[in-house]
């Protein structure tokens, strides 16, 4: 049994540790505000780009001066997934999560003969995958900023614009998990080159629209512009996602901090009851024999 200086310092190491948890979890729950009113902003922005590209390429038909972005190489061979998830961790299965849907997307490829390289945006998937995947990894972004702007989605759709014109993929899907709630982001798989254009509306489809200039010039401009927007959004739910699932598991830390405390300030005060106890007994003996 653990000597009372080991249990008192054991108490004081867990309440020092609860008031860490406790300290992030509030932190967590002043970024989740900011975070989510960002992602709530993004999403009427990115579905309406993703609806007006599926109008403008409805009217076009099947056109060959379509752009490859939007109608693909003709083949499905070669796969490039871009991993977001999280610089850091303690944020329960945040990160996880999105690694494990990525992973069966990589099976299933994989099991169809498919070709795939990984481009990671966050050190935590590239360190849960890399020892498995290592020979499949193309690059490793980090976004160590207080704040994700436009900026950083542009640059990274760029890079990925780029190594589509140069012929080395055929798809492109970015994995991120989408908010919900504090307690419930949902991991998922989005495929931005090239465009699903399955988003266009009953309303929309029936209305008539001439466009100028052509269509081919409108997508060629609002492709490359949609792929950047889908990323933002993507990082987007990642920092509302991150942020709200550090609360939580911050919140459950500490209460399994506090239950610790319980149960060893119990025990602790138990060993301390039996010593008086005993020394107790031992001088009541002794003035016996006297």
């Amino acid at each position: 049994m653990a000597s009372l200086k080991d249990l008192r310092t054991r108490i004081a190491s867990v309440k020092a540790t609860q008031k860490i948890t406790k300290a992030m979890q509030m932190v967590a729950a002043a970024k989740l505000r900011r975070a989510q009113t960002a992602v709530e902003a993004a999403r009427p922005y990115a579905a309406r780009m993703s609806g007006l590209i599926s109008q403008v390429a409805s009217s076009m038909g099947a056109s060959p001066d379509a752009p490859k972005l939007l109608t693909g190489t003709g083949h499905d061979d070669r796969h490039l997934l871009v991993i977001c998830t999280a610089e850091r961790g303690l944020c329960g299965g945040f990160n996880s999560s999105i690694a494990r849907l990525a992973r069966e997307h990589i099976t299933k490829l994989q099991v169809q003969g498919k070709d795939v390289k990984i481009l990671f945006v966050g050190r935590k998937g590239y360190e849960a995958m890399k020892r498995q995947y290592e020979d499949l990894i193309v690059d490793v972004e980090e976004l160590r900023v207080r704040n994700i702007s436009f900026e950083n989605a542009e640059a990274l759709g760029q890079k990925v614009i780029s190594l589509y014109n140069s012929g080395m993929y055929d798809v492109v899907t970015v994995f991120y998990s989408q908010f919900k709630s504090v307690i419930s982001q949902i991991p998922t798989a989005k495929r931005i080159i090239p465009a699903d254009v399955s988003a266009v509306s009953a309303s929309a489809g029936d209305a008539l629209y001439e466009y100028e200039p052509s269509e081919e010039e409108l997508l060629s401009t609002l492709l490359p512009q949609n792929i950047s927007v889908q990323i933002f959004q993507a990082l987007l739910e990642n920092a509302a996602s991150e942020q709200g699932a550090r609360m939580s598991s911050m919140d459950n830390a500490t209460r399994n901090a506090g239950d610790m405390i319980k149960g060893l300030t119990l025990t602790y005060n138990r060993a301390r009851q039996a010593m008086i106890t005993k020394e107790l007994i031992e001088i009541i003996s002794g003035a016996e024999a006297l």
